[in-house]
């Protein structure tokens, strides 16, 4: 009995030790990986527009997705003052307007990281403009804010001028990446490509250009002009096109210098997109300096000279004369050339439009998704107020905003329905919106996501205690060892069993 007695506690302490084991390791292995887990990477993006500069600061876990980095925003700072631009003949007074925002970035990035993050500047169509107009200014814009970085803690990698196509293409990954669909996290919180998610098309309006980005339905048919881009492991060709002199603020100057153009009288000028009652006296260097409006120069063309615009109010008429701003007859009825003699697929899809397109969208009280009615009507009735009354209206009242909406509402019109060829019944299918959680929806996200493409996943810091391999194989050692001796103290209750039932024959010795 008591040998039997032996080979079962034994096998009942293995039992427990196995399992204790099991656990103590699998508790300890996932522990330590949570503990040393190599923390979070930062990355910071000057996106240098051609009406103001907006840093951006973004982290992602150091641990990388496919070769791309799950970035999110953490800060956001509007820098004061105009584009970089605009600093052609001072490029010295770029510091200061800087130093208020990258005062607030050093303190949102742990210390000793900040010789680790890596700053970017990217300068959109203002700087594209400059650059066509007067490459040795924007080359010493460029030099300034190099100089600058020079004296920050930061990793500087450059300020570079992107091109259209590319603005366009950073738009649509940023536009997608928020929307979720590149990556989702499953029902194990682990990060999966979505199951026959489709992309949305990018609409962005700026203030000097405005791209149009999507997936076309033959990506083939458009080989010219699609670009190539590949995120988290997958291939997408997008189709992208840059209208440079699109912009809000440089289509406005167009109109302006149109309307000079058909006035008679030269110092005072009928404005039927500003609102009624509304006067102003601009420069002509204001709006005849830039590069969009040359070819609309007066011959008497005195760049100090003031030109005194008056509202009318009168949203017909300011319709008829945006209509001017776009080349219809240049494509000679084609369907693919909505204008400018530009080939553009059918669009297809669900589109975001963010910057300018929301920003007036909300002036004329709508948000998200409506109606291309609701739209018109709303753009007939904010365009028929008096200079006094948009005072009521309008939930943010700013001078040089306020007398320009009307003008944005029909353009952005003009540019989706006759432009782009959306109609009422696909225009539904445009979401108006500025952010997807705490995230703008801006070329800067799309820009970053491509730069984490180039930056090397991080091991962790320190080994786990056990390597995977190690780890399973100890697992399986472990659990055999605890079946094994599960079926052992089976086996002998079975057999301890069987021995109590066998019944006692009792030796009946015979006399002899």
């Amino acid at each position: 009995r008591m040998l039997t007695r032996t080979p079962s506690v034994v096998a009942q302490v293995l039992l427990l030790l196995s399992i204790v084991l099991v656990i103590a390791i699998a508790v300890i292995q996932i522990n330590q990986q949570q503990i040393l887990s190599p923390g979070l990477k930062y990355g910071i993006v000057l996106d240098a527009g051609s009406s103001r500069t907006t840093v951006y600061v973004y982290e992602w876990p150091a641990e990388k997705e496919n070769n791309t980095g799950v970035v999110s925003q953490t800060f956001k700072c509007n820098v004061k003052g105009p584009g970089i631009s605009s600093y052609e003949s001072s490029p010295g007074a770029l510091a200061k307007p800087l130093d208020d925002c990258l005062n607030k970035v050093k303190e949102r990035i742990p210390v000793h990281l900040h010789k680790n993050t890596s700053v970017y500047l990217g300068a959109t169509a203002g700087m594209r403009l400059l650059r066509l107009q007067n490459e040795t200014a924007a080359n010493e814009v460029l030099a300034s804010i190099h100089n600058y970085f020079r004296a920050q803690p930061f990793e500087f990698r450059g300020a570079q001028i992107i091109t259209g196509p590319e603005e366009g293409v950073y738009g649509w990954i940023t536009a997608n990446y928020l929307m979720g669909n590149f990556l989702e996290r499953n029902l194990w919180r682990t990060w999966v490509h979505p199951y026959r998610k489709e992309t949305m098309g990018a609409l962005d309006l700026g203030g000097a250009s405005t791209q149009i980005s999507f997936i076309p339905e033959d990506p083939e048919e458009h080989f010219n002009s699609t670009l190539q881009v590949k995120l988290y492991g997958y291939n997408y060709n997008v189709y992208t096109h840059s209208y440079q002199c699109y912009g809000r603020d440089e289509a406005e100057k167009r109109l302006l210098a149109l309307l000079l153009q058909k006035s008679n009288v030269s110092a005072s000028v009928d404005n039927p997109c500003y609102p009624q009652n509304y006067n102003t006296a601009l420069t002509m260097k204001y709006f005849l300096g830039s590069l969009c409006t040359q070819s609309l120069r007066p011959a008497n063309y005195y760049p100090n000279q003031l030109v005194n615009f008056h509202g009318t109010g009168d949203p017909g008429l300011c319709q008829e004369m945006v209509s001017l701003l776009f080349n219809f007859t240049a494509c000679r009825g084609r369907d693919d050339c909505p204008f400018n003699g530009i080939h553009q697929p059918k669009a297809k899809g669900n589109f975001v439009a963010f910057s300018g397109f929301y920003y007036t969208i909300n002036a004329l009280n709508l948000s998200g998704h409506f109606s291309l009615d609701d739209f018109n009507s709303s753009m007939w009735f904010f365009c028929s107020q008096s200079w006094a009354q948009l005072q009521f209206i309008l939930p943010k009242f700013e001078e040089i905003y306020a007398r320009s909406y009307c003008f944005s509402a029909n353009f952005i019109y003009y540019l989706l329905v006759h432009g782009y060829n959306f109609s009422a019944e696909t225009w539904p299918q445009i979401h108006f919106q500025k952010e997807v959680g705490n995230s703008s929806i801006a070329w800067s996200l799309g820009y970053m996501l491509s730069l984490t493409n180039m930056i090397p996943a991080e091991g962790k810091l320190i080994q786990l205690p056990l390597k995977p391999s190690l780890f399973a194989g100890l697992l399986v050692f472990l659990t055999a060892t605890a079946l094994l001796c599960l079926l052992f103290l089976v086996y002998l209750c079975i057999v301890s069993h069987h021995r109590k039932n066998i019944p006692r024959i009792e030796h009946v010795f015979i006399p002899e």
